[in-house]
């Protein structure tokens, strides 16, 4: 276990690196900020705001879209460690009996919209286990379906296949309504193409499971009691291995002091200031 652990560290530690690398080439030597550009383009913005303040959003707009696949690349280090097999944006086809294709989008539907005749405040509320209970009592001709999984896993060892719907910590509604209708199609398929299918939010700004808060999900998951959905550390120890999720954390909390101190000093070309706390994730 010690060895995995290790061999996780340092997978997760090589997709953060990668990254940032390449952020902090991009900004310093590709696609660096001018504040000549700056004040030529912008001459009312430069008058009342300080150049500093755009050369920040000029590194955050070239730090996010690289970012935007994080998670996932990470997911996926470590269930190759963890589990022994995963790819990213993989294909599942199967095939779903009609009814069952037909019952998952009323349950969408009704999620979505009240009934009519009553008020928003009475529409029906997510509940996974009377959900999928109803889905799969659905029969029919069987259609073919394609699904395209945010993150394909198999346990080598146990013979498990698991599929992962992996959303920013704050998913919109529309986001999750997509991966929960994949999540259903891919548990109504005979014969079932996988064993388990998870909504995932990588960590939880909230802290707790139970104190999660953000309301746009709850509109199609119970997001602290549906057994679909896995938060913070239940999801990567289930990919990983028990522990995967504080190595995750100390190895973000590691890079992030070289890297906040190269940011300093090389692109905002000032000291860093003191600061011994970690990032909480």
């Amino acid at each position: 276990m010690a060895k995995k652990s290790e061999e996780i560290s340092e997978a997760i530690k090589q997709v953060i690196q990668t990254l940032m690398d390449r952020v902090m080439n991009n900004v310093l030597y590709k696609d660096p900020f001018s504040a000549d550009e700056h004040r030529a383009e912008k001459p009312l913005y430069a008058a009342l705001v300080p150049d500093e303040i755009f050369k920040g959003s000029h590194f955050e707009r070239r730090f996010v879209t690289p970012f935007g696949g994080v998670w996932e690349k990470l997911a996926q280090v470590a269930a190759i460690k963890g589990l022994g097999k995963c790819e990213l944006q993989k294909t599942i086809t199967g095939s779903v009996p009609q009814e069952r294709l037909r019952r998952i989008t009323e349950t969408l539907n009704k999620l979505e919209h009240a009934e009519k005749g009553k008020a928003k405040k009475d529409r029906v509320r997510p509940d996974w286990d009377t959900e999928i209970k109803y889905i799969l009592e659905g029969d029919g001709e069987l259609i073919p379906v394609q699904v395209i999984c945010d993150v394909y896993a198999e346990d080598l060892e146990n013979n498990k296949k698991y599929s992962f719907e992996i959303k920013a910590p704050l998913p919109n509604s529309d986001q999750t309504k997509v991966s929960k209708e994949k999540i259903l199609k891919l548990l109504s398929m005979q014969p079932l193409q996988i064993d388990a299918a998870y909504f995932v939010l990588p960590y939880n700004p909230y802290g707790k499971k139970e104190d999660y808060k953000w309301s746009f999900p709850f509109r199609w998951f119970n997001m602290t009691k549906d057994k679909a959905v896995l938060i913070g550390e239940e999801f990567w120890d289930l990919i990983g291995g028990k522990g995967t999720y504080q190595l995750f954390i100390s190895e973000i909390n590691n890079l992030g002091k070289e890297y906040r101190e190269r940011i300093y000093r090389e692109y905002l070309g000032i000291e860093p200031p003191e600061r011994d706390d970690e990032v909480k994730i």
